[in-house]
């Protein structure tokens, strides 16, 4: 969702984060298996983009997108 609100691929987002596209894949399919360092570079790659990751006191996730300002 996050990726695809940034309209990115998923070699995109790998490349940004200096990941390999299989992480990237797995990452956003929960298959788990992930590194704490690995998902926090992916999280920082997405929120670089414009992604931003909330939750609320209830538990509830999601993401929210806002498109970075061009100079």
């Amino acid at each position: 969702m996050a990726r695809a609100a940034a309209k990115l691929g998923v070699r995109e987002v790998a490349e940004l984060a200096a990941v390999a596209p299989y992480t990237v894949s797995r990452f956003e399919t929960e298959q788990g298996g992930l590194r704490l360092d690995t998902a926090l570079k992916l999280r920082s790659a997405l929120e670089r983009l414009g992604v931003r990751f909330i939750e609320d006191e209830q538990g509830w996730a999601g993401v929210s997108y806002r498109k970075p300002e061009t100079r």
